[in-house]
């Protein structure tokens, strides 16, 4: 048996996993709580175990990366590769809570029959497109150019009165919370809407997992785009979810987009 060559193969499909497993891209500040006039870090990465830094982030994939505070839009203009993620830093002058987002430019990957059936089971695809998935005709392909979107929240000074945390920022599919997440503690519910273009968007599945935790939890929106978990423990959290579609375009057989928002109880 050519041992070296098996496992070269071995090694190739481990990699081709990991690779599909880590498709969650996240941006988290170093810090989420502040006083005016603070430079904050935020980290852009993609991993499979939230909050650990795994993948850095290629400044030319960057499309969009801004705050809002107070009303207020700016771009987050500067910005470091290093070696585990993406390093955007900001000053956030006054008070106030800022939202923080950054959208990826299109990308396109390829996957085996055995990688789509992982990727199914991590964003809790609908019945439908698996559906769609097993009446394809063989050989089947599976080409498909995704979308990343990932946001988060940085609290500054005395904040009390901002409900901004609620407001959109106009990406294509964003999660937002219905309750301040600063004021929960463990054992509250978080109610949280997801938009699609604006529009609630129901029966979509959306995942939470607290930090240091591999495995979380997935429930489906309601008719009106809302969801509500319970918050088991104080510390960070990631909400995620992937609008996985059919696509009408020639060589392409799915589009999808991908959101994220991080988020820490006090």
């Amino acid at each position: 048996m050519n041992w070296p060559k098996l496992l070269l193969t071995v090694v190739i499909a481990v990699v081709a996993t990991v690779a599909v497993s880590a498709h969650d891209t996240w941006l988290t500040p170093r810090q989420f709580h502040v006083p005016p006039g603070t430079r904050v870090r935020l980290d852009l990465t993609s991993g499979m175990a939230f909050p650990h830094l795994d993948t850095s982030i290629k400044l030319d994939r960057i499309d969009v990366a801004r705050f809002r505070q107070n009303g207020k839009i700016q771009e987050i203009s500067a910005r470091v590769g290093e070696p585990k993620s993406l390093v955007l830093s900001a000053i956030f002058k006054d008070s106030g809570i800022a939202t923080c987002w950054v959208e990826l430019k299109p990308r396109q990957l390829e996957l085996t029959p055995t990688q789509v059936e992982e990727y199914f089971e991590e964003i809790g695809a609908s019945a439908e497109v698996r559906q769609t998935w097993q009446n394809m005709k063989s050989p089947k392909h599976w080409r498909e150019v995704y979308v990343k979107h990932a946001k988060t929240f940085v609290t500054v000074g005395n904040n009390e009165t901002d409900r901004s945390w609620n407001e959109a920022i106009g990406m294509s599919l964003e999660i937002l919370p219905d309750k301040n997440p600063f004021t929960l503690r463990a054992g509250d519910d978080l109610p949280v809407r997801v938009l699609k273009n604006g529009v609630g968007f129901a029966n979509f599945p959306v995942g939470i997992v607290f930090e240091g935790e591999t495995h979380g939890q997935i429930l489906s929106t309601d008719a009106d785009g809302r969801v509500v978990f319970r918050l088991a423990k104080q510390g960070r959290y990631l909400l995620r979810g992937t609008d996985l579609r059919p696509s009408t375009k020639p060589d392409l057989e799915w589009e999808s987009d991908f959101t994220t928002l991080t988020f820490s109880t006090n």
